[in-house]
Formats: C-alpha cells, sequence, structure tokens
C-alpha cells in the first residue's frame, strides 16, 4: 500500500503537467485581467455588497503574521500546495470559500467543479470585484493569470480557461489559501456584507445629484429614477410632462458606519438650491421638485431638524421650499440616464459636496 506521503508526492508531478504545464499551455492568452489599481484611500464595494477596499500593507503583514507557515508560503510568496492533498479539494459540503487572510468571500460551493487536476476549481467567483487578475510570467513559455484576493492581495492560484459553460473559466486554487464556512453557519463579521441603508433624494436633475452624492465616501450606490407621483413605472417622457406627480430622485445605498444619513442630507443641501419652487436652474417643473423622500421616523427627524437648522441660522435668503415627506415606492429611469455624466463626459453644474 502506498503511504500517504508518498502519494501526495507522486500527485505534485500533476503541478507541472496538469495544473502548471498542460493546462498552461491551452490558456495561454490571458483570460482577464485586473483594471482596478489598489487605493486603500478609496473606499470600494462589490456589486454583492461587500468592501473591498484594497488593506493597507501593514494591516496585511499583521494578518499575515498569525499564518502558519505552509499558508503564509502560499498566499505571501505565491506558493502552491502540493495536487490531490488540499483539505478542501473533495469539499462537497454546501457553503462560502473565503480568503484565509482577510476573510473575503470569494468563491461558493455551488460553483464548484471536479476538475480532475488536483486543486479545488470554481467555475466562478462570487462576485469579480472580489479577485484580482495579473499576468504570470514567471515560469517561461507558460504564460498564465495569477488569481489573488481584491482586499489583501493573498494569492490564491491561477485561472484557466478550460472550465465548463457557460463561463468556460476555471479557477484553479489552493485549499491553503481559502477558509471554509458551512451554509448556516454563522459568518465572522469580516465575511458579512455591509450592512446599507437606503435614502432618496430629489433636487433637479438627477444627472448631477447623482454624480456628486455617489462620490461621497460610504456611498456604495447611486440609482436615478422617479417618486413621489401616481403613474406606475413611468418613462423619463412621461415624467417631464409633469403629469405624473413624480420628481426626479436619486436613490441612494450607502453604510452607515461610514457615512451617516445626516451627512448625507448635508451634502445634499450643498449640491442645490433649496429655495426654489419646482425648478433647479434652467429645468423648470414640479417634476424638478426639492424633496427628501424619508425612511423611517430617524431620517424623518434628521431631514427636519437639518432644515430647522438652516432656517434658524438664516443661511439662506429666501424660505426652504424643500419637501420632505415618507417615501414611496422609487422607479429607475432607463439605463441611458444612469451615470450619465460619468458616460458622457459632460459638465457637472451641481456643487460638490464633499
Amino acid at each position: 500500500m502506498m503511504p500517504t506521503v508518498r502519494l501526495c508526492s507522486l500527485f505534485a508531478v500533476s503541478a507541472v503537467l496538469g495544473g502548471w504545464g498542460y493546462y498552461s499551455l491551452v490558456s495561454a492568452a490571458p483570460v482577464r485581467l485586473s483594471a482596478r489599481a489598489p487605493d486603500p484611500s478609496t473606499t470600494t464595494y462589490s456589486e454583492a455588497g461587500y468592501d473591498v477596499t484594497p488593506l493597507p500593507r501593514d494591516e496585511v503583514d499583521k494578518l499575515a503574521s498569525k499564518l502558519d507557515e505552509e499558508t503564509f508560503r502560499i498566499t505571501q510568496k505565491a506558493g502552491t500546495e502540493l495536487a490531490f492533498c488540499g483539505n478542501l479539494l473533495d469539499n462537497k459540503t454546501e457553503g462560502v470559500y473565503a480568503c484565509v487572510v482577510c476573510g473575503l468571500p470569494l468563491f461558493s460551493s455551488e460553483h464548484k467543479f471536479t476538475s480532475g487536476t488536483g486543486w479545488p476549481s470554481f467555475f466562478q467567483p462570487v462576485d469579480d470585484a472580489h479577485l484580482s487578475m495579473k499576468a504570470d510570467n514567471s515560469i517561461p513559455l507558460m504564460p498564465r493569470v495569477e488569481i489573488s484576493c481584491a482586499r489583501c492581495d493573498a494569492h490564491m492560484g491561477h485561472l484557466f480557461d478550460d472550465g465548463p459553460a457557460p463561463s468556460n473559466a476555471r479557477h484553479c486554487v489552493n485549499s491553503a489559501s481559502l477558509e471554509f464556512f458551512e451554509k448556516g453557519q454563522e459568518l465572522p463579521e469580516r465575511s458579512r456584507p455591509v450592512e446599507t441603508e437606503i435614502a432618496y433624494f430629489a433636487g433637479g436633475c438627477f444627472w448631477g445629484v447623482e454624480y456628486q452624492l455617489e462620490r461621497g465616501p460610504g456611498v456604495l450606490d447611486v440609482v436615478s429614477g422617479f417618486m413621489q407621483g401616481h403613474v406606475k413605472d413611468p418613462s423619463y417622457e412621461q415624467s417631464i410632462t409633469g403629469d405624473t406627480g413624480h420628481a426626479e430622485t436619486v436613490k441612494v445605498v450607502f453604510d452607515p458606519k461610514r457615512v451617516s444619513y445626516q451627512r448625507l442630507v448635508e451634502a445634499f443641501f450643498v449640491l442645490h438650491d433649496p429655495t426654489q419652487l419646482n425648478r433647479q436652474g434652467p429645468d423648470v417643473g414640479a417634476e424638478y421638485r426639492s424633496g427628501i423622500w424619508f425612511v423611517g421616523e430617524e431620517q424623518e427627524k434628521v431631514a427636519r431638524g437639518y432644515v430647522d437648522k438652516l432656517r434658524a441660522e438664516g443661511s439662506y435668503k429666501r424660505d426652504i421650499v424643500t419637501q420632505i415627506e415618507p417615501a414611496k415606492k422609487f422607479f429607475s429611469a432607463e439605463d441611458y440616464h444612469q451615470d450619465f455624466i460619468v458616460r458622457t463626459g459632460r459638465a457637472c453644474h451641481a456643487k460638490n459636496p464633499w
């Protein structure tokens, strides 16, 4: 009977013939590379709702210092574990595979498949933004694409294009780079999505309001749309007639641990003129009215309290006409309105409130 150590050593040959050699040759062209340069000063969120802001080097070093020698070698020195010897290779339990260093969820059991290469394989990640990709030319004549954690830059493995449909991708990952959490198991805070809140603001044309608010720290997403009217799912053409009762509004998804609702309200009053009735600059009509559509008693308290403060301080020569009402159903505007200023390069006349 062949000893286990000898078996793993024998299978290690596949690191050259399988994961590194043959599959590298059929996947010579880079599959996709990360376009995001690490910038710890800018908070970044994935569509899945996770904070993927690159960690500062000193914080990564602190986390890495707690790893065992083998895990440190693989995640910090781009090492590779012996083929067919990883503890997660044959794991078929439902759950989530997170980065062993920083805890960011990277893969799900529903995307895991048996590749026969000797390492855990996944045909897609939890979210593309959770991984960073870069060309790896460390082996002559065998160009590969290295997979790393987007948050802490820990080495995961490599990406190849010989996976199953529909992605045809094979994320070949070291077991040692991953921490597995079984379905139903409570995740540590570092492995949970950001707990978000929603705010709604109307301040004239939603293009400028969206552009300025989405630049705020702690703001995850801003969507342009329509609210407070009586027509279900209105089009832009319908809304600008003024007959639907809707106001051009932005839906703001934010992380309350990084930016408070109070700060968003303050920013809103900076970027528009709250004393203009049913208009904002050259845009005239009730659809361009100033409004805060609150969600819950706390938001109402903050909004009304801030307006009272502005009035008491005499911040404006004319009275504030901003409407403060309970939020009704939000309807997203057409795709061509989303991120309009960024996509078209048009000038934004709204003031930068940050």
